[in-house]
């Protein structure tokens, strides 16, 4: 499984893309046979990469010495996002479940939402850390929609973007959003970007990422705007590099947008991506999670320490 794939390559649309990577530079697919592969964390430590495959209810992992997948977590509650704490654990987004959790170093689940003013959340589906420890998450409906993903079920709630405090408190940071999805901090954290993805269910819906200013206290949003449509397919799950260059999945693989929103190039997968993660010893390397596959591609950008 593990080699350069046909249809994978890199097209460059302005010429500052071709400063991301090598002229030698290549995909590779490191695995493949999920059904729907989201959520890529990198945990340096142990230099392994963990992803979800949300349909066959697993969480995988990736060993970079080796490299080698098994199965971390079966059954992981139908998990969607990941991501990894200042303290180096992982917080996951469950949809089974309707929760955020947080995995402790000696294994215990600890949750960190499931409820907003006594209603069940929807089924969370990405999730952030910002440097002062609040927990940042999106909350579509897409996890109770059908069976497929997690539990069929009628909502309670909007489609909001919550944040937790260091302190467990819960509120919602924005509320306009018909299906919010991914999301993101700029370099400097004085960015939050979330993606919509209201097409999947409206015809005329959203599917664009959008650009919110953080307050100095990094407790609220405003100045929302539109910051980059997507071309082909829909965004869903993202990050930057430090740069700030914004690098997310999309119908035909990954898009780069520089920080001003221009579209500069894209990494061409032969299957829909879901997400993406920076990891390696540098955060050189960009970790790709296509439906049923896990990519790679080392670039000369580096991501950012969070995310």
């Amino acid at each position: 499984m593990f080699g350069v794939v046909e249809g994978c390559s890199f097209e460059v649309i302005d010429e500052s893309f071709g400063e991301c990577f090598v002229g030698h530079a290549r995909v590779e697919r490191l695995w493949t046979g999920a059904r729907w592969s989201e959520g890529p964390v990198w945990f340096a430590a142990g230099r392994y990469l963990l992803w979800s495959d949300i349909p066959n209810n697993r969480m995988l992992r990736w060993d970079e010495t080796n490299n080698q997948v098994s199965e971390f977590r079966l059954p992981s509650n139908n998990s969607n996002g990941n991501t990894v704490d200042g303290q180096g654990r992982l917080v996951t987004c469950e949809h089974l479940t309707r929760r955020v959790t947080r995995t402790e170093h000696d294994g215990s689940i600890t949750v960190l939402a499931d409820q907003w003013q006594g209603k069940s959340l929807n089924s969370p589906n990405d999730v952030v850390v910002k440097s002062d420890g609040s927990v940042w998450f999106t909350d579509p409906s897409y996890g109770i929609l059908t069976d497929y993903e997690g539990e069929r079920a009628e909502p309670q709630l909007p489609c909001h973007v919550y944040r937790i405090d260091s302190d467990g408190t819960l509120s919602v940071v924005a509320s306009d959003f018909e299906k919010p999805n991914g999301l993101a901090f700029s370099p400097d954290e004085s960015v939050l970007y979330v993606s919509d993805t209201g097409a999947t269910h409206l015809a005329d819906g959203p599917k664009h990422i959008r650009r919110l200013s953080v307050s100095a206290d990094g407790q609220s949003l405003s100045d929302s705007q539109v910051f980059a449509e997507c071309t082909h397919g829909l965004f869903d799950g993202f990050r930057l590099d430090t740069q700030g260059r914004l690098w997310t999945s999309a119908g035909d693989g990954v898009h780069c947008y520089n920080p001003e929103g221009l579209l500069i190039g894209k990494v061409l997968i032969p299957e829909f991506v879901s997400n993406v993660a920076f990891g390696g010893a540098k955060r050189n390397r960009l970790f790709i999670c296509g439906t049923s596959s896990l990519y790679s591609v080392y670039l000369t950008a580096n991501g950012c320490a969070r995310g």
